[in-house]
C-alpha cells in the first residue's frame, strides 16, 4: 500500500475509488495465445499492438469503435502475419471473454454499505454492457468511464471527477488500481493509494475501513 501522508491509514476513508480491469475484471486471452503460437508470434504480441497508445488511447477516450480498434490491430500485426491470421488475432483479442474476481466483488459489496464506491476505469463505450454481462451493473454508486468523460488515467482530471461523484475531497479517498502510474497520480492528488496485486491487498486496505464504520 502507498499512503499519501503519515497517519492516513488511521482515519476512515470517505469513499473508495476502484479500478475495474486487473482488479475486478480479468480477461481470458488463451485463444489469442493459441493463435499467436500457430502464427509463430511471441506471446503477447497482439496485446502490445492493441494496447499501444496510438491504438488504445482513442478507444479509451471514446473516439473510435470496437471495429476500428480491431482494424488498427490488424494493421499493426501486418506484415508479420498473413491478413487472415491478423484478422483472427484482432477479433480474438477485441472480443476476448472475461470474468469477475468474486473475492474482490464480495469485498466491494461490503464496503459500499458504509461509504460511496466509485469505479474509475479506462474503459470503452460498451462498458455498461460488459458490466451487465458480469452481473455488476449495480455494484458501484457511480462509474467514471474514460470513454464517457473524455479523459483517462493517469490524468488528474479523471480523479477529480471521481472524487466529485463520491462527494468527498481527494484526501478522503482510497484509490485502488493495478498500475503503479495510476496509483502515483492519485497519491499526488492527496488520495491514499493501493497497488492491487490480488484480493488480499484489497482486504488489507479495506479492513480498517470496515472496522471504523461499524456501529
Amino acid at each position: 500500500m502507498t499512503a499519501n501522508t503519515p497517519g492516513t491509514r488511521s482515519r476512515p476513508f470517505g469513499a473508495v475509488l476502484c479500478d475495474l480491469d486487473g482488479v475486478i475484471r480479468h480477461y481470458d486471452h488463451s485463444e489469442v495465445t493459441r493463435l499467436e503460437r500457430a502464427a509463430g508470434l511471441p506471446e503477447g504480441t497482439t496485446a502490445s499492438v492493441g494496447f499501444a497508445p496510438e491504438n488504445d488511447l482513442p478507444l479509451l477516450l471514446g473516439r473510435i469503435t470496437r471495429e476500428e480498434w480491431a482494424d488498427s490491430i490488424v494493421k499493426g500485426l501486418l506484415p508479420r502475419v498473413s491478413p487472415h491470421e491478423a484478422e483472427a488475432l484482432a477479433h480474438a483479442f477485441s472480443w476476448a471473454g472475461f470474468r469477475a474476481d468474486e473475492a474482490v466483488v464480495d469485498l466491494l459489496r461490503r464496503v459500499r454499505e458504509h461509504c460511496p464506491l466509485v469505479l474509475v476505469t479506462n474503459a470503452t463505450s460498451w462498458l455498461d454492457d460488459d458490466l451487465a454481462r458480469l452481473g455488476l451493473t449495480g455494484l458501484a454508486h457511480s462509474v467514471v468511464n474514460s470513454a464517457r468523460v473524455g479523459v483517462a488515467k493517469p490524468d488528474r482530471r479523471i480523479y477529480e471527477i471521481a472524487a466529485e461523484r463520491a462527494g468527498v475531497s481527494p484526501d478522503r479517498c482510497l484509490f485502488v488500481d493495478d498500475r503503479q502510474e495510476n496509483v502515483d497520480a492519485a497519491v499526488a492528488l492527496g488520495m491514499t493509494g493501493v497497488l492491487h496485486r490480488g484480493a488480499a491487498d484489497l482486504r488489507t486496505a479495506l479492513g480498517g475501513q470496515d472496522r471504523q464504520h461499524r456501529p
